[in-house]
């Protein structure tokens, strides 16, 4: 019986190891401390190679990891040892992309904190609950920055939904008037 393929995680840490936007979608690391070992040894494993023009691929603890590099961040996906690579890749590519395209061109630790909800709504756009969702770059940085839409914005700039909540939004104001 052929599933469809899942992520194990999403990390972004940098270029000491420290966290800058993880997303774990397995029940394999119980707590946290668990998966900051994991983020550790991982990122001590993979520090010395140079994963900066195109991903590396690596087996690490029964898993298959997806790698890139680009200035002090590091960029990992985590699949089980069962998976596709390319799909991996995939993953890894447009949440690297995604996240050039938002952050303007400038990917930087300064620039990833300044931008961490762009980036953790970018992983939510990617995978949801393991399950990849999308990988088009161009689309989930659309997306993405359709969510930080002004609700001032005229409501014909607005998505449908958007103009729903905002619709909403006033409905409650004048109703609490």
């Amino acid at each position: 019986m052929e599933s469809c393929p899942s992520i194990k995680n999403i990390l972004l840490l940098d270029s000491e190891g420290n966290r800058v936007a993880v997303k774990y979608y397995s029940d394999e690391w119980p707590n946290n401390s668990a998966k900051e070992a994991f983020e550790k040894s991982l990122f001590t494993k993979t520090q010395k190679t140079n994963a900066r023009t195109e991903a590396e691929i690596a087996m690490f603890e029964s898993h298959i990891i997806v790698y890139k590099f680009v200035q002090d961040l590091h960029f990992f996906v985590t699949g089980a040892e069962n998976e596709n690579e390319l799909i991996l890749v995939t993953v890894l590519q447009g949440f690297f992309d995604a996240v050039g395209l938002l952050l303007r061109g400038t990917v930087d630790k300064k620039e990833a904190l300044e931008n961490l909800d762009l980036i953790l709504l970018c992983l939510d756009e990617i995978v949801d609950g393991g399950i990849i969702l999308e990988t088009d770059a161009n689309v989930i940085a659309g997306k993405v920055a359709s969510h930080n839409i002004d609700a001032a914005a005229p409501l014909s700039e607005q998505t449908i939904s958007q103009a729903l909540a905002t619709a909403r939004e006033h409905l409650a104001r004048s109703l609490l008037k």
